[in-house]
């Protein structure tokens, strides 16, 4: 079993901060994307070149919830930072110890499946990535946005654990790359409009 990446995520206490701060490294503005009722979160979302996305997600202040949000988001950063990678398996309960078990999620066309640990967390504090597998026949959020002229080129995680990440993250993207590392933490790498842009 491979992973293909899916999408990328930045988390932030509050969303509009989090879409401008990304907006601005960019040059390139987000779309309104919607509410996730179920993990009491909302987002905006940017397409990229080769079926990917980008997304900013952030707590909703008006949501009622029953639960931990997703995405470790119940600690969201006031500062907005690289947070999660989401990537499709064909089978997201493979290392269900690991990502915790799959929940069904649905929101207007949008019907998917993904990993979440009951207490919201990440695995591995998001070196390892969230699982998701989109319902056959369903939409897909990159198919609905529009070309930003926006590209991937270096997805970089670094962990102190890479070594292990990098066994057992059987990825077929070339762009993925894990680097060892004191502190864990994203590196992303975009060919825009405007030029090469890396965030960290």
């Amino acid at each position: 079993m491979t992973y293909t990446l899916d999408h990328i995520a930045v988390v932030c206490a509050d969303l509009s901060t989090g879409a401008n701060w990304l907006a601005e490294k960019l040059g390139v503005a987000l779309l309104d994307g919607g509410q996730h009722a179920r993990f009491g979160t909302h987002n905006k979302l940017l397409g990229l070149a080769d079926g990917l996305y980008l997304e900013v997600i952030a707590p909703d202040p008006v949501a009622k919830i029953n639960g931990p949000r997703w995405f470790n988001l119940d600690h969201a950063p006031t500062t907005p930072r690289w947070g999660n990678w989401i990537c499709r398996a064909d089978d997201p309960n493979a290392q269900v110890d690991l990502t915790g078990p799959t929940t069904a999620m649905t929101r207007g066309d949008l019907h998917w499946q993904i990993t979440v640990p009951d207490d919201g967390s990440l695995p591995m504090c998001g070196g390892f990535p969230t699982l998701i597998k989109w319902c056959d026949g369903a939409a897909h959020p990159a198919n609905n946005l529009p070309v930003s002229g926006c590209a991937l080129t270096r997805w970089e995680i670094q962990h102190p654990q890479a070594d292990a990440l990098r066994k057992m993250c059987p990825m077929n993207d070339p762009r993925v790359v894990f680097t060892t590392a004191d502190a864990i933490g994203f590196i992303a790498t975009f060919d825009t409009p405007n030029g090469e842009r890396i965030i960290a």
